[in-house]
């Protein structure tokens, strides 16, 4: 960090510390720097500040002001002065409370910037830890540490993959520690669940369950509680927390349905089955429970149903510690993919938000099991991802067809084995894979062309799920040709579109989901028309597996989503209700919102299986009730929506109430579909 600075710059820390122990607390490497260079050392608590002023986790005008008021740019009183100025431009819209509680945290900031008067010589006793742990592969150890360090620049183009493919799961050794606080498990109240884990949008939360003995050498502040339920009688059960790699956006906590705690008089509390605490006192301790639970196998599969919200959560993440805004609203389902498919998934991805956190270096988050299994992942322009996907289904079909012709000609006895293997299930495809293995294993000991070409295609014997992954910019707009091109080809694509109703990655512009009355780059006065509806018109094909999920809202409705849609052997799109920072809402109840998104009956939950179709069934289940909630409630909450409030009020009500108009609507009608009687239909 000190690097760039010059002999007798000014270094501005944010910092916990005060003036008085901020010296003690830093790494004795850094103090040689500060004596070295002579620097002018500041520090202040910007985090604590903002907290106390109400401005949440948003410290940059705290900082701006710090910055300006020791750098002496520019005289200290004109600098106050135009930052002010600027706040009023940018957040007058907003409301002047919003304003006011800017111009608070300027004074703040002058008040409780302290300057650090530091010994002649480094009494540190602390060292810095090395960037990755001593355990990291050489590649990271060398290449991405490097870039870790912003020294990226200095890496010889030798250095990089000459092949354009980088090592997955390297996210697990970039311990980045920006948590101030994490969640701490009470494992008297937990009944077990699994909603903190699978709402977790950075797959920080895990859950196993184990044999008791392997807790023998597990470390004196490791929790571990009974396992609840029959199946797991005699067994123990942990939920852990990663404590360097936890963002703190407390979604967890939020989620969490079970209160209990009780004060020393016997009060019901706030208290919670899972709690914020800080984190800088847990570090070391939870670090170590955290390195020993990873040590524990995987909770034998026979054990639970996948297809559950909790079973799913047995499952070890193959995308985690991604470098997603902390308490994404993304992130969450594209964990669960991984959870539920990731070991033979192949995902194309459009540019955007999820390309970034998903592919993005320095540090990827796609891992694999510990058979080394996992995820293949390739990012796509931002118009023709649904056409990359295609591709990928159509190579990987060929590759199949292509394969079990060499199967049936090497192989015949093993033919109808293998092509006609029930890979509907997980177990069935451990299975299709142990078959595969023998299969493998004969071809070691033939020498022959077609033996060669076999070896090199086996895999492809095991079911592949395909999936294209994007947001609402490329599904609903500038992808959306292709996106309907492949939804009607009938090939088994699966989409998830991860709809945050705007355009987020690129700065907040209006897309073709965006809501009505909701503010957005080109819609500065509400956007005036509704949102387009995706889902019924792909429903409209009538062989388009069709879903509408917000997992904020109904976890076991999502997990239901997501396993008919894989299941589905043809096209299906999944429409994922996603939370945004751009929506303007604290993020650490942003599934908060999902909730009121379909209580107001602005999102509804639904699944569309054209396979009922096969058995006289309706194919649409509306999984929503009817509206509960005025639109409003759930609309003016977000930033977005109440920004058109405070400038244009008759404007904004008139868009509201025509909104809340659509919502009821919408609803009506498809209840009214929801309703009708196939049988009879297709029997006239």
């Amino acid at each position: 960090m000190l690097t760039p600075l010059v002999k007798g710059g000014t270094f501005l820390l944010n910092s916990p510390f005060g003036p008085e122990e901020i010296w003690d607390r830093i790494p004795v490497e850094v103090q040689r720097q500060i004596l070295n260079k002579k620097a002018k050392f500041y520090v202040i608590d910007a985090i604590k500040l903002a907290k106390e002023l109400g401005l949440g986790a948003r410290i940059n005008t705290i900082m701006q002001t710090a910055f300006f008021h020791i750098s002496d740019i520019i005289p200290k009183e004109k600098a106050i002065a135009f930052i002010k100025d600027a706040l009023n431009k940018t957040y007058g819209h907003k409301g002047e409370k919003v304003v006011e509680m800017n111009y608070a945290s300027v004074d703040a900031a002058i008040s409780n910037l302290y300057e650090v008067h530091y010994p002649a010589k480094a009494t540190g006793q602390i060292k810095m830890p090395p960037l990755v742990p001593k355990n990291a592969p050489k590649f990271v150890q060398y290449v991405t540490a490097a870039i870790i360090a912003g020294k990226g620049d200095t890496l010889p183009v030798s250095a990089m993959p000459d092949d354009g493919t980088f090592m997955t799961g390297t996210t697990q050794y970039e311990k980045r520690n920006i948590a101030l606080e994490i969640p701490i498990w009470d494992e008297e109240l937990c009944i077990q669940c699994g909603i903190c884990s699978i709402v977790c949008p950075h797959a920080t939360i895990r859950m196993k369950i184990y044999e008791p003995k392997l807790l023998e050498k597990a470390p004196s502040t490791f929790k571990s509680a009974d396992a609840k339920s029959k199946q797991y009688e005699g067994l123990k059960y942990t939920l852990q927390v990663a404590p360097e790699d936890c963002t703190g956006c407390e979604a967890c906590v939020n989620a969490c349905p079970v209160f209990g705690g009780k004060d020393a008089q016997g009060n019901k509390t706030e208290h919670q089955a899972i709690n914020m605490a800080p984190q800088l006192p847990l570090r070391e301790p939870e670090a170590k429970n955290w390195n020993f639970f990873l040590s524990l196998p995987d909770t034998d599969p026979s054990l639970y149903n996948i297809e559950t919200v909790k079973g799913s959560q047995l499952v070890r993440p193959l995308f985690e510690f991604s470098g997603a805004c902390a308490g994404c609203g993304e992130t969450p389902y594209i964990k669960l993919a991984s959870q539920l498919f990731g070991d033979r998934a192949i995902i194309g991805n459009a540019t955007g938000c999820s390309s970034i956190y998903g592919g993005n270096l320095p540090t990827t988050p796609y891992t694999i099991r510990a058979d080394g299994r996992g995820p293949a992942w390739s990012n796509s322009l931002f118009e023709d991802n649904a056409e990359f996907a295609l591709g990928i289904r159509l190579a990987v079909d060929k590759m199949r067809e292509n394969a079990l012709e060499l199967v049936a000609k090497l192989f015949p006895g093993d033919f109808e084995s293998i092509r006609n293997g029930d890979q509907s299930t997980q177990a069935g495809i451990e299975e299709q894979r142990a078959k595969v293995a023998k299969i493998k294993e004969k071809l070691t000991k033939m020498r022959s062309p077609d033996a060669e070409r076999l070896m090199a295609m086996t895999d492809y014997l095991v079911k592949k799920s395909v999936w294209a992954f994007g947001g609402d910019g490329w599904a609903y707009d500038i992808g959306f040709g292709g996106l309907d091109h492949v939804l009607a080809s009938g090939r088994n694509v699966n989409i998830l579109v991860l709809d945050t109703e705007v355009y987020s990655n690129t700065g907040g512009q209006m897309s073709k989901s965006s809501p009505m009355g909701a503010v957005a780059k080109f819609a500065a006065a509400g956007k005036p028309l509704p949102k387009k509806d995706l889902g019924l018109m792909m429903m409209s094909y009538g062989n388009v597996y069709v879903a509408q999920v917000a997992i904020g809202a109904s976890q076991n409705q999502t997990v239901k989503a997501f396993v008919e849609a894989e299941k589905y052997q043809g096209p299906s799109i999944i429409i994922a209700y996603s939370h945004c920072i751009a929506h303007g809402i604290d993020m650490s109840h942003g599934l908060d919102e999902h909730k009121k998104a379909v209580d107001s009956g602005h999102w509804l939950l639904y699944r569309y299986n054209p396979e009922l179709l096969a058995q006289s069934k309706n194919p649409l289940q509306l999984d929503s009730k009817a509206p509960s909630i005025p639109y409003t409630d759930y609309a003016l909450g977000e930033v977005r929506f109440r920004t058109l409030m405070s400038s244009m009020p008759e404007r904004s009500k008139k868009l509201l109430e025509t909104a809340q108009a659509d919502a009821v609507k919408r609803y009506n009608y498809f209840k009214q579909l929801a309703a009708m009687d196939y049988g009879n239909i297709i029997k006239k």
